[in-house]
């Protein structure tokens, strides 16, 4: 059942859909699908799993080409979809951690933030 859906388009027919990010064989999920709204004021471009989001207070980057996701805009650059096949729960873990720091990079560019490093020194 699981290579039927998968060969009739998998998650990419919206009919299957529902079957596909639900249905688990041995342990695995099929397919798993998480998603991001891009907050007001805030510009992302994905490019072979390398996120460069900008925003008023600059703009920071990070790659993800070391993970087993497939990351795409969709509803014209409104939401940020990542999406990861066949993994087992700790590996869908890292599908929830990516989406976390992608959205750690909108908290980013949206404020301002400094770091001051404080150095102390103790004499004996």
């Amino acid at each position: 059942l699981a290579q039927a859906i998968l060969a009739k388009g998998g998650c990419c027919n919206p009919f299957i859909r529902e079957i596909c990010c639900s249905f688990t064989a041995a342990m695995k999920t099929l397919c798993q699908e998480e998603s991001i709204k891009v907050p007001k004021g805030v510009k992302i471009s994905i490019k072979s799993k390398i996120v460069e989001v900008t925003g008023k207070h600059g703009s920071l980057k990070r790659d993800f080409k070391h993970l087993p996701i497939e990351l795409w805009l969709a509803d014209g650059g409104k939401v940020v979809k990542a999406r990861m096949y066949f993994a087992k729960s700790k590996q869908l873990s890292m599908l929830r951690s990516v989406c976390s720091h992608i959205a750690n990079l909108f908290e980013g560019v949206q404020k301002k933030f400094e770091y001051r490093l404080r150095l102390v020194y103790a004499q004996d």
